[in-house]
């Protein structure tokens, strides 16, 4: 019996070569991997960058582009909360004839991502924009810090599953579907009621004080910069 695999290839024999995984390599952008993937439909050649389309939002309106998709499948939940509602703001800002605020850069730019691109929407960009991003993306450094699980408006404290350490007197960002706001650790204690000065890690929950919220559907980024 043969060992080589064919459950992919419609019953034909697969190459045993086939299931390494494999990139490309442009003469002229050293170091810029393109990973290769292969399904039953056929071999794709995928970027070594991110999408990113935010900035061309108000084009893509004017043009009669009525619908945006966000790629999320491989991502976290906080980075697509964070992403769709980055990309909402500007598709309101475009429809409502506001201008493009270039601070959702930042916010996109201080996600996980592998380095962003924005394909074929614009080709060449000039130093000058390059360093016009460069700023903004520099301007909105922020780590995931926590997820509010429930918020007692008696109290005014909100049990927070800590994903990252912040501390008593962080300024830190409340990401809502509502809306966001700044606020700042006023105190902190923890489940039995005693006080803290810092959640230092993941893996438990701790109490704060919130303003009056609508939705526990909350995330926390604390503000590194």
């Amino acid at each position: 019996m043969s060992d080589i695999s064919t459950a992919s290839c419609g019953g034909t024999e697969r190459h045993p070569l086939a299931d390494n995984i494999y990139f490309l390599e442009e003469e002229g952008r050293k170091g810029e991997l393109l990973p290769i993937m292969e399904d039953e439909n056929g071999t794709y050649i995928m970027n070594s960058k991110d999408l990113r389309a935010i900035e061309h939002v108000q084009r893509l309106v004017d043009i009669g582009i009525d619908s945006l998709k966000i790629e999320g499948r491989t991502k976290s939940h906080y980075y697509v909360a964070r992403t769709a509602q980055t990309y909402r703001q500007a598709i309101d800002d475009a429809l409502a004839g506001r201008a493009f605020q270039p601070e959702l850069i930042g916010v996109l730019e201080n996600l996980a991502n592998r380095g962003y691109t924005d394909g074929f929407y614009k080709r060449h960009h000039s130093h000058e924009h390059q360093n016009y991003i460069t700023g903004y993306s520099k301007s909105h450094q922020q780590q995931f810090c926590g997820e509010i699980r429930s918020y007692d408006p008696a109290t005014g404290l909100a049990i927070v599953d800590v994903k990252n350490k912040f501390s008593v007197g962080d300024k830190l960002e409340l990401i809502l579907p509502e809306g966001n706001r700044d606020i700042t650790v006023e105190r902190m204690e923890n489940m039995y009621g005693n006080t803290m000065q810092e959640a230092s890690g993941g893996g438990y929950e701790v109490k704060i004080p919130l303003p009056e919220i609508h939705s526990v559907n909350g995330l926390l980024a604390r503000y590194t910069n």
